[in-house]
């Protein structure tokens, strides 16, 4: 089992623990990470602004243009290979969208317009932006993505920009920036954004209490907008989830929901889900949908498949099977991985995830995946 003293919560795991506490404890049990492509994307833009903060210029004179935004690809094409790999490396992923770098460039240009309006500049294309013009950028930016902790070490986060406060003329002031390239809030910040970025400026003011302002802000860059967080310290509130978030041997109680379990990563270690489909509780409808599932037959070269729909017995993941069958075409990653379990005469349940639903006929491609169904009722953390 894991020291309770061992661990740390972050501002992500937190708000698992609140959608539901099984699947904040599967997330601590060391299965297969997969990845995501909006994540990955963020990521990338994430990189690519640290290292043009950070970028050596002392090379080019002060009234040079042109070079930014030839720089600024490259950059961003470095991250995002980089990305890229990292994304084929995890062992659970869909298919990588290479048509979304266009957006990712998008994304990063809005990021450094940011900046641009901080240090008291219009925001322009990155063509016409001189040296001198980047270098006094580069002179707000305090730290970028960098590794905050409590005192305690309890609590931690990854801060994306820490820079000067321009609306502080004496310098004293800081904001902890956190850039955001998903959907923005339709009026004020959701209320774990606002958390988060809380969270983020608490740890700071811990770390550097003789500054006399941090605030707080998210940075989108999908409308161009900032929303600045306000409120009083929320550490105590923190500390008190980190008590109740302290890994046990069985898991934790499952709250399952249709917020909780429509994107939870987890679902093939989790009874309580299925369950909770098979009485009603989740919708169970809709073009995509999860299965639990047993491989009838497969026709590997066509990719043509028969499941049985399985309907469970327990709460602990025992299954019964059904007069259910349905047909599916399998293509791509999907295809492959259901090959693997028919050639190796798997036995058991399949999870299949991300079924796109076509009349009587199922369809699971690069979108999909393939699990086996293995709850997990005991921990398996050292």
């Amino acid at each position: 089992m894991t020291n309770p003293q061992d661990f740390q919560i972050s501002p992500s795991s937190w708000n698992r623990f609140e959608e539901c506490p099984r699947k904040y404890w599967l997330s601590r049990q060391g299965l297969p990470r997969k990845a995501g492509m909006a994540a990955s994307l963020g990521t990338a833009i994430h990189n690519a602004v640290e290292d043009l903060c950070n970028l050596d210029i002392s090379d080019k004179d002060e009234s040079e243009v042109g070079w930014l935004h030839s720089t600024a690809l490259e950059v961003l094409e470095r991250n995002w290979n980089a990305e890229r790999k990292e994304f084929m490396d995890t062992p659970r992923h869909p298919r990588w969208k290479s048509e979304s770098f266009s957006k990712a460039h998008e994304g990063l240009v809005g990021a450094l317009g940011f900046l641009f309006e901080k240090a008291g500049f219009q925001k322009r294309d990155l063509s016409e932006v001189s040296t001198q013009v980047w270098r006094q950028v580069q002179d707000i930016v305090l730290q970028t993505e960098a590794t905050l902790e409590s005192d305690c070490g309890r609590l931690m986060g990854r801060l994306d920009l820490l820079i000067l406060d321009p609306e502080r003329e004496d310098e004293s002031g800081w904001i902890v920036a956190d850039l955001k390239t998903g959907r923005p809030p339709r009026s004020g910040l959701d209320e774990k954004v606002r958390r988060q970025l809380l969270f983020y400026r608490d740890i700071m003011k811990q770390k550097s209490p003789e500054q006399k302002s941090i605030v707080a802000e998210g940075w989108y860059s999908s409308n161009e907008t900032i929303y600045v967080a306000d409120g009083p310290s929320i550490l105590e509130e923190a500390f008190e989830a980190w008590e109740s978030m302290k890994v046990t041997e069985y898991p934790f109680q499952a709250t399952p929901g249709e917020s909780a379990c429509s994107f939870c990563d987890w679902k093939a270690w989790c009874p309580d889900w299925w369950v909770s489909r098979e009485e009603g509780l989740l919708g169970g409808g809709g073009t995509f949908r999860d299965e639990v599932t047993k491989l009838v037959r497969l026709d590997p070269d066509s990719g043509a498949a028969l499941f049985e729909r399985t309907t469970p017995t327990d709460d602990e993941g025992a299954l019964a099977g059904s007069d259910h069958r349905f047909g599916a075409i399998l293509k791509g990653r999907a295809l492959e991985q259901i090959k693997r379990f028919d050639q190796d005469e798997w036995q058991g349940h399949l999870f299949l995830g991300s079924v796109r639903v076509d009349g009587k006929i199922v369809h699971l491609g690069d979108w999909s995946e393939v699990l086996p169904w293995t709850p997990l009722l005991k921990s398996t953390s050292d």
